[in-house]
C-alpha cells in the first residue's frame, strides 16, 4: 500500500466525509495536479480524483489518514503543515517524492496553501515528469500563437504591394511594343502569382470556418490512406492498426483529413529510397488512452492516433523547428504542411508530437473524447 496510516484506533471505521465537504471541494476533481486538504492535524478530509488515480488507493481510504505517511520524507510536510498554520508563509513549495501502491515512489513538486476560509490546507502535487512535460507544451503553444500571429501579419502585408506589382506588369506588357521584352513581365507577372498562392496557403487555416460536426477517425485514416496510395501506389505499404471501440469526436472532419494527409505526405516523401526499394511502410494505429494530461487539462478520454513511417527520421537540425512555417526537411517543400497540422488539431483541443530516430517517426495525435 501507499503507507496512509488513519490517526487514531485502526480497527474503527473511518468516518465518510460529509456530502458539503465533497461539494466545496470537488471542483479539485476537475484538475489534472494531485490535490489533498488537510486539516491542523495533517489529516486528509478530502482528495481528489487525479491523487487517487495516482496513489492506487480509493478516496475513502485516503480520507482521515496522516498525509505525512503518504511521503518518503514525512518530515517535510509535517515542518510545512506547522508553518502554515502559524502563519508563518502564504504558500510553500519543495520537492518530494511520494509513495504509490504497487509502484515506485514519484517525483513531485509540492505546494502547499492555507485556506482563507477555513484551518484546512491544501497540498496540491505536481510529478515533475509532468511538470516538465507542461512546461514544453506551454512553451509550444506560446510558440505556436506567435508564429500564427506573424504569419498572419506578414501575408496581409505581403498581400496588398503583392496584387500591385502584378497589376502594374500587365499594363506595362500592354504598352510594349516589342514581344520580346514581354518574357520579363511574364516573369514578374508568374512569380507574382506563386507568391499569391503562398500567402493563401498561409490564411487558410484563419480564413475556412471551423465546421464542427461528428468525426469518425477511422473514416479519416481510410481517405488519407486511398489518397497516399493514390499518389504512391507502388513500393509503400499502409498498415491499419485501429481500436474500432473509439466513439466519434465533435470536430472538423475536413480539418482532420487534412492534417493526417500533410503528416502522411510528409512521411511518404521521406520514404522515396524506401519505395524504390519495395520496403517503405506506413503505419496507421488508433488507441484510446485514459486519464492523460495536456494543455493543462486533465482528460478522462482521449484519442491517441499515430502516423508511423520507417524513413531515415527527422533531420536534427530541424527537430526542434519542425512545426514551425517555411521549415522543410525536403527539396522543394513548402514547410507548411506540419504548420496547418498543428494549428488544426489545436482547433480540436489537442496536441500533435513527433518522436524520430533513424528508422522510426512517429507523429502521435492526442484529442479529447467525449
Amino acid at each position: 500500500m501507499s503507507g496512509l496510516t488513519p490517526p487514531h484506533q485502526p480497527h474503527r471505521p473511518r468516518p465518510e466525509p460529509p456530502p458539503e465537504l465533497h461539494a466545496r471541494f470537488q471542483a479539485f476533481d476537475l484538475l489534472a495536479t494531485l490535490v489533498a486538504v488537510v486539516d491542523r492535524r495533517g489529516c486528509v478530509v478530502f482528495s481528489n480524483a487525479a491523487l487517487e488515480d495516482t496513489l492506487g488507493i480509493s478516496r475513502r481510504a485516503i480520507a482521515g489518514s496522516e498525509f505525512a505517511d503518504a511521503f518518503t520524507e514525512r518530515s517535510q510536510l509535517q515542518n510545512a503543515l506547522e508553518g502554515a498554520s502559524e502563519n508563518e508563509f502564504a504558500a510553500m513549495r519543495y520537492d518530494a517524492w511520494l509513495k504509490r501502491a504497487g509502484n515506485d515512489a514519484l517525483p513531485v513538486h509540492v505546494i502547499i496553501t492555507r485556506t482563507e476560509t477555513t484551518d484546512d490546507t491544501i497540498v496540491e502535487m505536481v510529478p515533475l515528469e509532468q511538470q516538465t512535460r507542461q512546461d514544453r507544451e506551454e512553451r509550444l503553444a506560446e510558440q505556436a500563437q506567435t508564429n500564427k500571429e506573424l504569419i498572419r501579419n506578414l501575408a496581409h502585408e505581403i498581400k496588398n504591394p503583392l496584387g500591385g506589382i502584378r497589376g502594374a506588369a500587365q499594363l506595362l506588357e500592354l504598352e510594349m511594343a516589342s514581344p520580346e521584352l514581354t518574357e520579363y513581365t511574364q516573369v514578374i507577372i508568374h512569380e507574382a502569382d506563386r507568391l499569391q498562392s503562398l500567402v493563401d496557403r498561409l490564411l487558410a487555416p484563419h480564413r475556412r470556418p471551423h465546421t464542427v460536426g461528428d468525426v469518425n477517425i477511422h473514416e479519416v485514416c481510410e481517405r488519407v490512406r486511398s489518397l497516399i496510395l493514390a499518389e504512391f501506389p507502388k513500393g509503400l505499404r499502409v498498415v491499419r492498426d485501429y481500436d474500432t471501440s473509439i466513439p466519434e469526436f465533435r470536430g472538423d472532419r475536413e480539418h482532420m483529413i487534412q492534417t493526417v494527409l500533410n503528416i502522411a505526405h510528409n512521411a511518404a516523401h521521406a520514404l522515396c529510397e524506401h519505395i524504390q526499394e519495395g520496403s517503405a511502410l506506413l503505419t496507421f494505429r488508433t488507441r484510446v488512452t485514459r486519464q492523460v494530461t495536456f494543455g493543462k487539462q486533465r482528460y478522462r478520454l482521449a484519442l491517441e492516433l499515430h502516423v508511423i513511417d520507417n524513413g531515415p527520421g527527422v533531420p536534427d537540425s530541424i527537430k526542434d523547428r519542425i512545426f514551425y512555417p517555411l521549415v522543410s526537411g525536403r527539396e522543394g517543400g513548402s514547410g507548411l504542411g506540419l504548420t496547418l497540422a498543428q494549428t488544426f488539431v489545436q482547433q480540436h483541443h489537442g496536441l500533435i508530437e513527433v518522436d524520430s530516430v533513424p528508422g522510426r517517426t512517429d507523429f502521435k495525435i492526442l484529442i479529447p473524447l467525449p
